[in-house]
């Protein structure tokens, strides 16, 4: 049972795709070439309602998929992909609590109130950091066990797809920022739907304890 679990990293991904891609349609101004996805949900954006529906199952079955892979993983692998993913872990919780507790107030135009500043500086900013270091730490123990080589090779896009989200932002005009941001929302999303595959096929069945 734990292993099917997995399948609901899949499902997560689905759902938040589906959000991604719909949920526009019910913004008419809204351009996903210049905006970010968090505006699609932002508290006075037309398009919230069928963004919450649409992605009802990416938070809960993102949760239950890397929870039930950090309940898994015990005395298996090895100890820096075990670290690694309880950080990853971590990051999900706080996005998961931290964006619902703080989303925008303004779609296109925040950052005058206090959840404003918090949504950024402390939600965005920690899972940011959270990912990045977990993703690192995965790849260090991935690459030293040949037979989880391809969970780091997955990591290592993750994080090259984030940078490339981070780097991008920061340089293309502002009519091409939502572009660039993509990768970086897919890259966490889509690697907890690896994850997930990962406990659906029992990580190999290797059990190792270091």
């Amino acid at each position: 049972m734990i292993n099917c679990l997995g399948l609901l990293g899949v499902i997560s991904l689905l759902s938040y795709t589906a959000a991604v891609v719909f949920s526009p349609q019910a913004y008419p101004d809204y351009n996903w070439m210049a905006q970010a996805v968090s505006d699609l949900s932002a508290e006075n954006a037309p398009s919230k309602m069928l963004w919450s529906q649409l992605s009802s199952l990416y938070d809960v079955c993102g949760i239950v998929s890397i929870t039930a892979v950090c309940l898994f993983i015990q005395r298996k692998l090895n100890k820096t992909l075990r670290i690694g993913i309880h950080f990853f872990a971590v990051m999900n919780w706080v996005s998961s609590v931290g964006y619902a507790m703080f989303p925008l107030s303004d779609s296109g135009k925040a950052g005058v109130f206090f959840q404003d500043t918090m949504h950024i500086y402390a939600v965005t900013m920690p899972v940011v950091l959270l990912s990045i270091i977990s993703l690192v730490v995965i790849m260090i123990g991935g690459y030293r066990d040949k037979q989880y080589c391809s969970l780091a090779i997955c990591a290592t896009i993750a994080l090259f797809f984030m940078f490339v989200g981070a780097i991008g932002t920061g340089i293309v005009p502002a009519e091409y920022f939502g572009i660039p941001e993509r990768f970086s929302v897919f890259a966490v999303t889509g690697f907890n739907a690896v994850l997930g595959i990962y406990l659906f096929r029992g990580f190999h069945n290797k059990k190792v304890e270091k």
